[in-house]
């Protein structure tokens, strides 16, 4: 027994040396480096992140700059507060009740304190239709806004490109049913492009809304860059002058600045929008909503934005939004109304929206007394 332990052992001993060897003729022959290894090699290094301007005499810690330095900071007039008050707590607590949902809280926006806190009759909501599951969506949305009281609502939606009529009856029910249980409601549907059908748009702009928007997002040139792919600024333009043919008198759009446009462009864009008859325009600053989405260009100042409103006013828009913060539907109650109430006012595009928007209100309000009776 104890001789077979011996030359067990030894074999283990001779053994040994050729593993040692096929060792290190595996370790001798160089590996390719992988793709994951050359980005580490190639990419930035702690002293990247490190400032330049430390003052070799100072004993504190070193100061470091995380994230990319390139990109531009946000600016301090686009820090906005906390969402506060009992107007928008109560419609929170309606939206969940419901089952409803809003772009205002999905997109994250920064004004959503401001637009559901709005004054009495004023604040303002976008309502997001046609989600996961729907089917009591336009009673519920109706049954919503009639509780609030709001004087302006806004209804979008989801791209259902998989519907046939891509959702144009469904927004057309829901805006009856709205109108339905509050007359005096002002209501504005920023519709998609329905894939070029404007027999949708048209079947949404005859459903009783008082604004019909969509929006061109950015200029002609940068479409194909901005937009889902299969967005095109004239059909864009077709939508929103269709609409008007229907019998819509306010038509909306909206535009993005801070994506790489030009002055030039972003003039070409404000006359062809003149040329097919779109009553209101808004400006906004894009915000990049998460890293998969486009870089910001640069953040445009509030100076220029009062230019733009100057412009677009003097081309003979009814209306013009304009600022860092103003989006699509950015308090449209408060713009709508304020203007509506202001006797006297110097503003002639305002005027002019105000009285579009009275005579459908006054057109609406004795087609459903003459129902009643």
């Amino acid at each position: 027994m104890q001789v077979c332990r011996v030359a067990s052992r030894a074999l283990r001993t001779q053994h040994n040396p050729i593993t040692l060897v096929s060792r290190s003729l595996a370790t001798s022959v160089p590996k390719n480096p992988s793709a994951f290894a050359q980005r580490l090699a190639t990419g930035p290094s702690l002293e990247d992140f490190v400032t330049d301007n430390i003052d070799p005499e100072e004993t504190g810690p070193s100061k470091v700059t995380l994230g990319n330095t390139s990109q531009p900071r946000l600016p301090s007039y686009l820090k906005t507060k906390i969402p506060t008050g009992p107007s928008y707590t109560s419609i929170k607590k309606d939206l969940r009740g419901l089952g409803l949902h809003t772009v205002c809280e999905e997109a994250r926006c920064p004004n959503i304190g401001d637009c559901w806190g709005g004054g009495k009759k004023a604040a303002t909501a976008t309502i997001m239709l046609m989600g996961d599951t729907y089917p009591h969506e336009p009673e519920n949305t109706a049954e919503a806004i009639s509780r609030w009281g709001l004087g302006y609502i806004v209804l979008t939606s989801v791209d259902r490109d998989d519907l046939v009529d891509g959702g144009a009856a469904h927004f057309a029910s829901t805006i009856a049913k709205i109108k339905q249980k509050a007359p005096s409601i002002l209501v504005e549907a920023l519709t998609g492009d329905f894939q070029g059908d404007l027999s949708c748009v048209e079947r949404v702009a005859k459903s009783g809304l008082d604004v019909y928007a969509h929006n061109v997002e950015t200029v002609e040139a940068l479409t194909p860059f901005v937009r889902d792919r299969r967005a095109k600024f004239h059909q864009s333009l077709a939508v929103l002058a269709h609409a008007k043919k229907s019998g819509v008198k306010i038509t909306k759009t909206s535009i993005m600045l801070g994506v790489g446009e030009t002055e030039e462009q972003v003039m070409d864009t404000l006359k062809a929008l003149r040329a097919n008859s779109v009553d209101v325009v808004t400006f906004g600053q894009y915000m990049r909503p998460t890293k998969r989405h486009m870089k910001v260009s640069r953040y445009v100042e509030p100076a220029e934005f009062e230019m733009w409103k100057q412009r677009a006013e003097e081309m003979g828009f009814a209306y013009v939004a304009s600022g860092p913060l103003v989006r699509s539907s950015y308090k449209a109650g408060e713009y709508f109304i304020e203007n509506m109430l202001r006797n006297g006012s110097q503003d002639k595009g305002a005027l002019k929206t105000a009285t579009l928007l009275s005579e459908d209100a006054g057109q609406t309000t004795r087609s459903s007394g003459l129902t009643k009776e």
